[in-house]
Formats: C-alpha cells, structure tokens, sequence
C-alpha cells in the first residue's frame, strides 16, 4: 500500500531517511519531513507492507533548470529508499509512479532525478524504472 504521508507519519518518513541518508540525526529528518509534508511543492510518499512502513519517496517541484529537461517546473525524485528485505518487488517502481502522477497534477510534463557517478545500484534502478541518462558531471570546490 502507497499513501501520501501526513504531519503524524512524519517520523516513519524521518526513521527511513536516516536509512537512506545516516549522516544525519532523526530529529533532523523529523524536522525535514514535517516542513516537506506541509509544502504545496513537495510529498513524501510511503510504502507500506501490512502496517510496516518499508520505503519512501519524497519528491517536490523544481523551478530552475534541471538537467536534459527544457520545462519547468520538473518534478524531482529527491530521495528514493525502500528497505532491504523488500527490494526487488515493485515497490521503488509504485513509489516512483506515484511521484509522477503527483506532478503531473502539479502541472509538470518531465520528471527528474540524479543519483552519484559512482552509484550504480542507483544507476541500474533509475534505468530499469525508465529514466534516461541526461548528462554526467563532474561538481569542484575549493576553500578560499
């Protein structure tokens, strides 16, 4: 089961952030997850196995330029995780169609989402799941 998560599910969505991104605290993630909730631009999607909650998906509207896109806004697949034990049975691909069909509603004709040149677990997912390869960069920076 899909469901778009409301300010009370803000802490499973912040418990499955910390799985995803662990260089974080879960009060920073209860934080994050509270605000992205509330936004008309954003959603946090959950997936449910019976009453588990076992993956996510936040998404939110971009405005300024995306990569290979020529519209805006583009909705942006921001985070993508589901856990372990119930990879490979549909449940990232429901997640990433129901962030779709929520920017379509928002107006969006693209959608988006990136991953690290040296993720290819994340490379292989958004492939499979029908992204196609926009560009690749490589971002510096130096202390001044």
């Amino acid at each position: 089961m899909l469901k778009e998560a409301t300010l009370p599910e803000a802490k499973e969505a912040a418990h499955l952030a910390l799985l995803l991104w662990p260089d974080h605290t879960l009060e920073d993630y209860m934080q994050e997850m509270t605000h992205l909730i509330a936004q008309p631009d954003a959603t946090v999607i959950l997936a449910y196995y019976d009453s588990e909650p076992i993956g996510f998906a936040q998404c939110q509207l971009r405005y300024d330029y995306v990569e290979g896109t020529s519209s805006s806004p583009v909705g942006y697949l921001e985070g993508l995780y589901v856990k372990e034990a119930f990879r490979k049975q549909g449940f990232a691909k429901n997640l990433i169609n129901a962030c779709e069909k929520w920017a379509k509603k928002k107006g969006c004709h693209e959608f988006a989402s990136d991953c690290e040149l040296e993720n290819e677990k994340s490379l292989s997912m958004h492939l499979k799941l029908g992204f196609s390869e926009a560009n690749r960069i490589i971002c510096f920076k130096k202390m001044i």
